[in-house]
């Protein structure tokens, strides 16, 4: 392959803005892990749109931030649906625009790469938020075909982009999350919270959970209590709701959004993370929980067995009685929590952002080579 020098890439920063979620943690992460492998001439500019949040001027030390005082909402849909302005007008010349969702960021010249977190919303649009039930489901297909690489955060994602969005798999890399650098603890704490954290979305299936706690606490009362940790949004009433059923109170709460600090003490102090997802593209908070050593149950669907592996229980997501029996084996087996722990910790290890940003590096390098092959650079 052609090795291309000086190259200035351009990553939209955006997801990482805020508060970080899963894709947002994904977009920081990978970008401080990316600055190590820049050549000497190479240039990274991490890019955001606000009108009221500012870009940290040192958000990734060793890149270049820019700021665009312009609404997010405003420029998505101009970028989405008119595919206008082109980024350099707003950013400066670009080699390579990177956008961390499947919608492409529009270019003159810089080829146009596009990330595939997962594709949920194929199935259930009307579990997702607005700006994706309008665009997403209609020009992921089209994007996707047109970028001149996708990523994908796990080997599900992109079988899904492969037999979905009919991407051909010599123009996809997989680049998946790394562990956090967070020391595993000594022990078990098998008398710590029941944890969940995450987004409180239908596709999280919360729901469940708390159903099949609720059973747990029928059959044992010195149950540990359950914590659910994680943005709320328009869809969080009902689950919000049933976290303050009679039958839970005093048992149950919700923290809300947690940042890094607090979500690493959430882990420290658990006895078990449960995740039982409908679908994940990768399952960023089963790593972090192995990484600490807190055993993990987990669905049997989507990119979670992949991430799981062997070190946690699988689970059927949508059958409380199995996780009710899942959380109660572990409760009950001090040497089967400390096996998935030790277990996890060590499957944790060979998921790193070093790895992830080489093989991102690759990636960019594979699609300025198709730019140049299709004489648009």
């Amino acid at each position: 392959m052609l090795r291309f020098a000086d190259v200035r890439i351009l990553l939209d920063y955006r997801p990482a803005l805020r508060q970080r979620t899963g894709v947002g943690e994904y977009v920081h992460q990978l970008a401080v892990a990316l600055v190590p492998q820049l050549g000497p001439g190479d240039d990274l500019t991490v890019f955001s749109s606000s009108w009221k949040d500012r870009l940290p001027s040192d958000a990734v030390p060793g890149a270049q931030p820019v700021d665009a005082r312009i609404p997010v909402r405003l420029l998505n849909l101009a970028w989405h649906r008119l595919s206008w302005p082109p980024v350099e007008v707003i950013a400066g010349q670009q080699d390579i625009a990177h956008a961390f969702h499947p919608l492409l960021i529009p270019a003159r010249r810089a080829a146009q790469v596009v990330t595939i977190n997962d594709l949920y919303f194929l199935d259930r649009p009307e579990d997702t938020h607005r700006e994706i039930r309008r665009d997403y489901r209609s020009l992921a297909s089209a994007h996707a075909l047109r970028a001149d690489h996708v990523i994908a955060i796990s080997d599900y994602t992109a079988g899904q982009a492969v037999n979905r969005l009919e991407v051909p798999s010599d123009r996809i890399t997989v680049c998946r999350p790394g562990a956090p650098a967070w020391a595993p603890r000594q022990d078990v704490v098998s008398d710590g919270p029941i944890l969940f954290i995450g987004t409180l979305e239908p596709r999280k299936n919360v729901d469940t959970l708390i159903r099949a706690y609720a059973r747990l606490l029928a059959s044992r009362s010195d149950a540990p209590p359950l914590v659910v940790a994680g943005r709320t949004t328009d869809r969080s009433t009902f689950i919000l709701g049933s976290l303050s059923s009679p039958d839970l109170k005093g048992r149950a709460r919700h923290l809300g959004y947690v940042s890094d600090a607090e979500r690493e003490s959430l882990y420290r102090g658990a006895s078990m993370l449960v995740v039982p997802s409908l679908d994940e593209g990768f399952g960023i908070t089963a790593l972090e929980a192995m990484t600490v050593g807190v055993p993990v149950i987990a669905a049997n669907r989507g990119a979670l067995p992949e991430v799981v592996g062997d070190a946690g229980t699988l689970i059927e997501p949508l059958d409380d009685a199995a996780i009710t029996a899942a959380m109660a084996r572990l409760l009950d087996d001090p040497a089967r929590m400390r096996a998935c722990a030790e277990a996890g910790v060590r499957r944790a290890a060979s998921f790193t952002w070093s790895e992830s940003a080489t093989r991102l590096r690759g990636a960019y390098q594979a699609a300025l080579e198709r730019r140049r092959r299709r004489g648009l650079s």
